[in-house]
C-alpha cells in the first residue's frame, strides 16, 4: 500500500495533463490511438510502392492524413489541448502561407506550381500540403529539442532536418506529377530537375518554423510513437530511393543530410532515455 501511494505521488507530481487521473479504466486503450495511426501510416506508405500509379494519389492523401492524425492524437494525449491547438495552428498556417508565398512570388523555393493531382486547394495550395508540413514538424521538433536546449539550436537543426526530408520528397513528388518547376537553374549533382534554391528555401523556412514552435512550452513525455514515425521516415526514404525508385544519388544525399541529425538523436534516445510523464496507476492496478 505504501508503495502504491508513493508511485501515485510521483505520477501526480510529473504530470497533470489529459487522462492522468487514477481510475480511468479506458486510459490504457486510449493511449493506443496514436499507435493505430502510426501503423496505418506505415502500412499505407508500404502500399504506395506496391499499388498501380493510378492509385497512388489516393494512397498519398490517406497516408498524409494518417500521419497527421498520429501527430495530433499523440500531442493531445501527451501535451494537452492548449499545446496541441497552438502547435497545429502554427504549423498549418505556416505551411499554407509559405507555400502561397512560394507559388505567387517564387520566394523562397523558386518558380514552381502545383498541378490538380492532389485535389482540393485553397488559393492554389493543395490542402494536403500544409498537413504534410504539420505532420512531420511534430516528430522533428521533439527530436531536435532532445539535441539542443536553445532556440537558435532548435531552429538551425530543425530547419536542416526539414530540408533533408525534402531531398527525398521533392524528386519523388515531382516524378508523380504533383508539382512542377518552371525554372531550375543550379541543381544538386544527382538530383536533376529540382533547383538548389528550393532546398535552401526549405532550410530558411524550416528554421523560422522551428523557432516559432520552440516558443511553446517544452514537456517531457513518452514520445515513442512520433519517434517511431521519424525513424521510419528516415529508413524508408533511404531504402525507397535506393531500391524501389532507382534514385541512388537521392538516397545518398538524403541519407547523409538527414543522418547528420537522425543518428546523433537516435544515439541519445538509446543512451539517455527521457522519463515518462504520463505514467499513472489505473484502478485495476491498485
Amino acid at each position: 500500500m505504501a508503495l502504491t501511494l508513493c508511485l501515485r505521488s510521483v505520477s501526480q507530481r510529473v504530470y497533470t495533463g489529459p487522462r492522468s487521473q487514477p481510475g480511468r479504466r479506458g486510459s490504457r486503450w486510449f493511449r493506443l490511438i496514436p499507435w493505430v495511426f502510426v501503423a496505418l501510416t506505415i502500412g499505407l506508405q508500404i502500399a504506395w510502392v506496391l499499388v498501380p500509379d493510378s492509385a497512388r494519389v489516393v494512397i498519398t492523401a490517406a497516408s498524409v492524413t494518417a500521419f497527421f492524425l498520429a501527430s495530433v492524437t499523440h500531442a493531445f494525449m501527451s501535451r494537452g489541448l492548449v499545446w496541441t491547438l497552438g502547435f497545429f495552428s502554427i504549423t498549418l498556417a505556416f505551411g499554407w502561407l509559405i507555400e502561397f508565398l512560394g507559388t505567387t512570388t517564387q520566394f523562397p523555393f523558386g518558380e514552381y506550381e502545383y498541378t490538380n493531382a492532389l485535389g482540393g486547394a485553397v488559393l492554389s495550395v493543395p490542402i494536403l500540403i500544409p498537413m504534410a508540413w504539420s505532420m512531420v514538424a511534430y516528430p522533428m521538433l521533439l527530436a531536435v529539442q532532445r539535441l539542443s536546449t536553445t532556440s537558435l539550436g532548435v531552429a538551425i537543426i530543425g530547419g536542416w532536418l526539414l530540408m533533408s526530408w525534402d531531398l527525398f520528397l521533392d524528386p519523388q513528388m515531382v516524378g508523380e506529377g504533383y508539382w512542377t518547376w518552371t525554372t531550375v537553374g543550379w541543381q544538386l549533382p544527382g538530383i536533376p530537375g529540382i533547383p538548389l534554391q528550393n532546398f535552401l528555401g526549405w532550410w530558411l523556412a524550416g528554421m523560422l518554423l522551428m523557432f516559432l514552435l520552440d516558443r511553446l512550452p517544452r514537456k517531457t513525455a513518452n514520445d515513442s510513437a512520433p519517434n517511431t514515425l521519424l525513424l521510419w521516415t528516415y529508413a524508408s526514404n533511404v531504402l525507397g530511393a535506393a531500391v524501389f525508385f532507382d534514385r541512388p544519388t537521392v538516397a545518398i544525399w538524403g541519407g547523409v543530410a538527414m543522418g547528420i541529425v537522425i543518428i546523433p538523436w537516435a544515439w541519445r534516445l538509446w543512451s539517455q532515455p527521457a522519463s515518462v510523464s504520463y505514467t499513472h496507476l489505473d484502478a485495476a492496478d491498485e
